[in-house]
C-alpha cells in the first residue's frame, strides 16, 4: 500500500534540498506532459513508462515554472512521481525508470514543503486523476551488453548510443549512471585504427573530452565508458566488455 502526492494547480511551492537535482543546468533534457485521463497512481506510473519515461519528478524551482506554465487545460490537480511506503520508515519516494514502488534508491526520496497558496497532499494511490509525465531524452538501461550489442539495441529501440558534447550533457547523463548496475556505461563514443581517432558514432565532434588521465588509450577494439562512481569520468574499454549503456532518444 502506498500513499502519492498530487499537484494542485495553480500552486506556488517551497521546495526542501533534499535530493539531487536533474534539471539544474542550462539545457533541460526532458519535458513535461499533462495527462487528462482518470488513472490511479499505478495506472498513471505505467501509462508514463509506456509513452514516455515515467511521473513526473519535480527537482527545484525551475521544474515548478515550467510545469506551471504549461497550459493545464481543465486540470486544477494531477498526480506526480512521488510516493510514500508505509512499511513504518516515513520517507517518501521519487518514481524512477526501471525501479519498481517497493524498490527504491537510498538518497533518491524527498518530503517537500508548500505555502498555503498551494501544496501536495496525501492522496490514497487508488484514486483516479489526471496526471503529468515526463519525457527524457537519454535512458539508463540496465542490461549488461557489448559495445556493440548495446548500440544495436539502443538504435532498434530508441535513437542511438549517448553522445555528450559539454559539460551540461555530461552532468545529466551522470546522474543516470549512478543508478546502473555495473561499475562503468557505455557511451557512443569509438575509436577509428583507420583515422587514427576518438569519434562520435553521432557525427558530432569530440571537442568536450572528460578523459580519466592516461584513460584514451588509442587501441583498436575499443570503445568510450563513463564510471558510474567517482568523478563519472570516461574510460578506454574493449568492445567485448560487458556494462549498462545510455541510450539517446533524439
Amino acid at each position: 500500500m502506498f500513499r502519492c502526492q498530487i499537484l494542485r494547480l495553480p500552486a506556488h511551492w517551497v521546495l526542501a534540498q533534499c535530493f539531487p537535482c536533474q534539471c539544474c543546468f542550462i539545457t533541460c533534457l526532458y519535458e513535461y506532459h499533462y495527462v487528462g485521463e482518470n488513472k490511479n497512481w499505478s495506472e498513471a506510473q505505467q501509462y508514463c513508462r509506456e509513452k514516455y519515461t515515467d511521473l513526473a519528478t519535480v527537482s527545484n524551482m525551475t521544474d515548478m515554472k515550467r510545469i506551471l506554465n504549461k497550459p493545464a487545460g481543465n486540470m486544477n490537480e494531477a498526480w506526480i512521481g512521488l510516493y510514500d511506503q508505509t512499511d513504518g520508515n516515513r520517507m517518501w519516494h521519487w518514481s524512477l525508470p526501471g525501479f519498481n514502488n517497493d524498490k527504491y534508491n537510498s538518497g533518491q526520496c524527498a518530503m517537500t514543503v508548500f505555502d498555503d497558496g498551494g501544496r501536495w497532499r496525501n492522496e490514497d494511490c487508488t484514486d483516479r486523476k489526471p496526471f503529468i509525465c515526463y519525457d527524457d531524452k537519454v535512458i539508463l538501461i540496465k542490461e549488461n551488453k557489448t559495445w556493440e550489442e548495446a548500440l544495436y539495441y539502443c538504435r532498434d529501440h530508441y535513437h542511438d548510443l549517448v553522445t555528450i558534447t559539454n559539460l551540461d550533457e555530461q552532468r545529466w547523463v551522470q546522474e543516470k549512471v549512478k543508478n546502473a548496475s555495473t561499475p562503468f556505461v557505455w557511451m557512443g563514443l569509438r575509436y577509428s585504427c583507420a583515422l587514427d581517432l576518438w569519434f562520435w558514432i553521432s557525427d558530432e565532434v569530440v571537442s568536450y573530452k572528460n578523459w580519466v588521465s592516461d584513460g584514451q588509450m588509442d587501441d583498436c577494439d575499443m570503445s568510450g565508458a563513463m564510471e558510474t562512481g567517482g568523478q563519472h569520468q570516461w574510460f578506454k574499454k574493449t568492445d567485448a566488455e560487458e556494462f549498462n549503456f545510455i541510450c539517446s532518444k533524439i
